[in-house]
């Protein structure tokens, strides 16, 4: 067996799935993008540039793009998908007939699909059964990834070799995958911390301070860990690259749209005003929901969770969701 996939596919054309096209240029793949918009396929195959998603980064000229799907997923050995998470069921539906044969998908969008709560690896899984599957995540910006800068990730699936094989073909000296066999770990991990970044950012835009912050990441770490074992994942995963490491940077930062996201919200900014305004997804608006109606159906104890999506809903305003979550009952840290 070959030891890397040296033609790849991405699907999809927004800031992440332009980085990690980028990111496997890099390593001395080809590369083709699909691009849901005609235009954004055109500038990069022009430009060189993804112009509505990732501006001011100037791209292989080797990478190519199409808004077709035949077009983009003929010959790839591999798949990449990096669209949105409430899209993935749609996407794999219509990429289902053209799917190369053989070739492995690399789940990397972060979420919980709304309505059924099932994970990506789920989704895939009933859309195109046939398929392996690993999972990206860690992290990541899409930016300091597509510029190169020192990045670590985690590619885990149930096939070690698989796992393996994903990380030789995108392994640089900058972008540092690591191999593991937990992919619900991962991808709970990389799910809940979205919803949890919002949190730690209506509590930065409230002016609460650091300490609020600091206590409600490591409570928050608490409850991803919770729903983890739940879902049957390893501990250690959810302390690692894709569940803490994630976390930390994805709630710790205004480059995360989650945390800007939960920042204007707690400076008074209406959530319609502030979605109106956006073309990237803040996945933790949507799947605050798809984890607060898991965790009701599994029994498990999210409060931050809950608040962030009664917030979203609009049953709870900012001041209501801060103090219901100051006033529940002292209890012992460790579960």
């Amino acid at each position: 067996m070959d030891t890397v996939y040296s033609n790849l596919c991405v699907l999809g054309g927004g800031a992440w799935g332009t980085a990690l096209a980028q990111t496997a240029r890099r390593a001395g793949r080809s590369v083709m993008m699909w691009a849901r918009e005609p235009e954004v396929a055109e500038a990069i195959n022009t430009r060189h540039e993804n112009t509505d998603f990732l501006p001011g980064v100037p791209l292989d000229p080797a990478l190519r793009a199409s808004a077709s799907l035949g077009e983009a997923l003929a010959g790839a050995e591999a798949v990449l998908v990096v669209c949105p998470a409430q899209a993935l069921r749609a996407v794999l539906a219509a990429a289902g007939p053209v799917w190369p044969q053989g070739a492995p998908m690399v789940l990397c969008a972060k979420g919980i699909e709304q309505g059924s709560g099932l994970l990506m690896t789920e989704v895939a899984a009933a859309a195109l059964p046939e398929v392996a599957q690993a999972v990206l995540s860690g992290p990541t910006f899409a930016h300091e990834v597509a510029l190169g800068r020192p990045t670590a990730v985690t590619v885990a699936a149930t096939d070690p070799d698989l796992a393996e094989r994903v990380v030789a073909t995108l392994g640089t000296k900058t972008f540092r995958p690591y191999a593991g066999t937990d992919p619900v770990g991962a991808e709970i991990g990389g799910a809940v911390k979205n919803v949890l970044a919002i949190a730690c950012g209506i509590v930065e835009g409230l002016g609460l301070g650091d300490n609020a912050r600091a206590a409600l990441l490591t409570r928050g770490l608490a409850e991803i860990m919770r729903l983890g074992r739940a879902r049957g994942a390893d501990p250690a995963t959810l302390a690692g690259l894709s569940g803490l490491g994630d976390l930390i940077l994805t709630a710790t930062s205004t480059q995360s749209r989650n945390f800007s996201l939960g920042l204007a919200l707690g400076e008074g900014q209406a959530l319609a005003t502030l979605l109106d305004g956006r073309r990237s997804v803040a996945e933790g608006v949507h799947t605050a929901r798809a984890v607060g109606a898991l965790a009701d159906r599994l029994g498990v104890e999210m409060p931050i969770c809950q608040v962030v999506n009664a917030l979203l809903e609009g049953t709870q305003d900012v001041s209501a969701a801060m103090d219901a979550l100051l006033s529940r009952p002292l209890r012992t840290e460790i579960d």
